[in-house]
């Protein structure tokens, strides 16, 4: 009864004065994001076929839409901090449905991986709008609100990657790409409609000198760990995610529709652990909640090469799943470490800097898969993963 009396207070609480419309409004348009770049996984077989594209290859086309999205999270964090954020998430999506159609229609592997890199600036614009513009809505609840997001975001990526895989076999690959267009132009008008204007925080334009000054402040301790922290989190990420279903299908035996339920059920469960661990960090700070968060996630980890059973692996993608709450964690500490001033351009710093460098993960991940080490890749990530843990003990239990 106390939990279920605690969710109400929580939804409550996320509700109030009108702030929970915009909060699905936000959510929605960043679970149709989400969801259509974990399309990109389950449909490389496909492309595989079409443009005769290695291993190594499709893990660098996945680095290029990665690499373009943290890129572009830096000028997009200073543009919120300038300019109204509602404006630039509506501008997000549309360009990323501008640039689905491109990749629907590329004629050659050029025009392929020249419309992915189109595709991710489109969709950094919108990370850091969402967090700043949350901020300001939820000012005591920003971890859960930011919880609730995410978790959507998941909700997108259990959902379109299924649907994706059963219109490529039907139709064709682009189907399963190309549906999500029109959604995401729908997201784009129901942000700006329905979401309020913000009065930006500063009033100045950032110069060069304020995000140099940005950069040295890393040098501090719990900056410094919670980038290091950071970064490990999003290569481990990046690297799983961008061949999981290649993985169940070429080393576990599972067909492309089982491998793309498991990839779902991946992102099924962090809708569960999500707002929890957002909560948690509202409420115990950031060591406990983020090693709970990612212990499972180790021992996931070391147990995927030992399986084979479908029923097995499921268990083991939910422990490994766990990791997926590290976001609403890691976002809403950084969150905090800046001032409001200087919050859109402090988050694109350091999530440029991290998600940036993250990106090579793929391509990594999939040299290590065509030279038959797949499982010893994983094992390599589970010890990566330990690391992390041990970082977290240094990080205080707040971003003051």
């Amino acid at each position: 009864m106390g939990l279920r009396t605690e969710l109400r207070r929580e939804a409550a609480g996320l509700w109030d004065d009108g702030t929970g419309v915009s909060l699905v409004a936000i959510a929605t348009g960043w679970g149709l994001l989400n969801g259509v770049r974990m399309v990109y996984p389950v449909v490389i077989p496909f492309l595989r076929t079409d443009y005769g594209l290695s291993l190594t290859l499709s893990g660098f086309l996945v680095t290029v839409l990665w690499f373009f999205a943290a890129i572009g999270q830096l000028p997009g964090g200073m543009l919120a901090d300038r300019y109204d954020e509602r404006a630039l998430m509506a501008v997000s999506v549309v360009a990323v449905a501008g640039a689905l159609a491109l990749v629907a229609t590329s004629s050659s592997p050029l025009v392929l991986f020249a419309a992915t890199a189109v595709w991710g600036a489109g969709h950094s614009l919108y990370p850091i709008a969402r967090i700043t513009i949350l901020s300001k809505l939820y000012t005591s609840r920003l971890g859960s609100a930011l919880g609730v997001t995410m978790a959507t975001g998941d909700i997108g990526q259990t959902v379109l990657p299924p649907i994706a895989v059963a219109l490529a076999t039907a139709v064709a690959w682009q189907a399963g790409l190309g549906f999500v267009a029109p959604l995401l132009v729908l997201a784009g008008v129901a942000v700006y409609a329905v979401t309020p204007r913000q009065t930006p925080a500063g009033g100045t334009t950032q110069s060069l000198r304020d995000t140099l000054d940005i950069v040295s402040e890393l040098r501090t301790p719990s900056l410094g760990f919670m980038t290091l922290i950071l970064f490990l989190y999003l290569f481990i990420w990046q690297s799983f995610t961008a061949f999981f279903p290649t993985y169940l299908t070429t080393v576990k035996g599972l067909t492309s529709l089982q491998a793309s339920v498991l990839f779902g059920f991946f992102f099924a469960v962090g809708v569960v652990v999500k707002p929890l661990a957002g909560a948690a960090y509202d409420r115990v700070g950031i060591r406990h909640s983020l090693v709970a968060i990612l212990l499972p996630a180790a021992a996931g980890f070391l147990l995927l090469p030992l399986l084979d059973s479908a029923w097995l692996l499921a268990g083991v993608t939910a422990l490994v799943s766990t990791m997926l709450g590290t976001g609403a964690v890691t976002q809403s500490f950084l969150a905090d470490a800046f001032s409001d001033e200087m919050q859109g351009t402090g988050l694109g710093v350091i999530r440029t800097l991290t998600a940036s460098v993250a990106a090579a993960g793929p391509v990594v991940f999939g040299v290590v898969g065509d030279h038959g080490y797949f499982d010893e890749g994983y094992v390599a990530l589970a010890a990566v993963m330990v690391v992390v843990i041990l970082l977290t003990y240094r990080m205080p239990d707040d971003a003051t």
